[in-house]
């Protein structure tokens, strides 16, 4: 296999447990649990050999067996999405050129997302990559009314001229002064394109005190002094939201109603 896309999803959520098992209206009044809306858009993306579900759950796993979905069941030791990768390329008849990271808390992920992050890897200097997306008015004004309320909701990206970043953060970053004439904000989203060996270095690192204090895996890259590529990408006319929050169902649900998705 080139490309193989994992969907890690764990059921002990601190900030929201069993959020993969939460249920989410679409456009015809359909619910569906939130890992199977995610595992359906992944299954929309062109170019991947394969699609599996990562989980220490039986739950889960039993969730999403019912829909139909590959599931390989990792160690409950796996503290982030990117150990959970590692451990599934383990258990594969031989390790793909490229893995893709697809959380599970991202169902409004565009397949044309993660294609272009594909494409991005087929530059061999490339040894990890993650979209990003210029806020848009809605999106800079959720998130700044989370911050604004307590909430931690999406996360932004600070980037390099090269493109290369140079930090993520649950925090709104840059500083927005005013909504009216806001700088360029980056919407992180939640992808991840890795070669198995970035992998393996990931996995030969501590954690480090700023992923920690972050909770962002990604900053594990960073703070061992990795490149982190960021692809920017376009959904014109498409609000990206990820579920972080139980107020974010009701966002999502908006969105899946107003693109027709069942």
């Amino acid at each position: 296999m080139k490309t193989v896309i994992f969907i890690p999803a764990r059921y002990a959520s601190t900030r929201y447990p069993g959020k993969p098992l939460v249920t989410l209206k679409g456009a015809t009044g359909e619910a569906k649990p939130l890992i199977q809306r995610a595992w359906e858009a992944a299954k929309q993306v062109k170019g991947a050999d394969a699609v599996y579900v990562l989980t220490d759950d039986d739950r889960i796993r039993e969730a999403a067996e019912g829909f139909g979905a590959d599931v390989l069941m990792t160690s409950d030791n796996a503290r982030n999405g990117t150990e959970r990768c590692a451990e599934g390329v383990s258990q594969l008849p031989e390790a793909p050129e490229v893995v893709v990271n697809l959380q599970g808390d991202a169902p409004l992920t565009p397949p044309w997302f993660v294609e272009a992050l594909m494409a991005a890897m087929d530059d061999p200097s490339v040894q990890m990559a993650t979209p990003v997306l210029k806020c848009d008015h809605e999106t800079l004004s959720n998130f700044v009314s989370d911050r604004q309320a307590g909430r931690v909701g999406g996360t932004t990206a600070v980037l390099r001229r090269d493109g290369n970043a140079i930090y993520f953060s649950k925090e709104v970053l840059p500083y927005v002064g005013n909504l009216e004439t806001p700088p360029d904000v980056w919407h992180h989203v939640g992808v991840y394109a890795y070669r198995p060996a970035a992998l393996a270095d990931y996995m030969s690192w501590d954690e480090g005190p700023i992923e920690r204090a972050e909770g962002l895996e990604q900053l594990r890259f960073l703070e061992n002094g990795a490149s982190v590529t960021c692809v920017p990408v376009e959904a014109p006319g498409r609000v990206f939201w990820e579920l972080n929050n139980p107020v974010d169902v009701a966002r999502i649900e908006g969105v899946l109603k107003k693109e027709g998705i069942a």
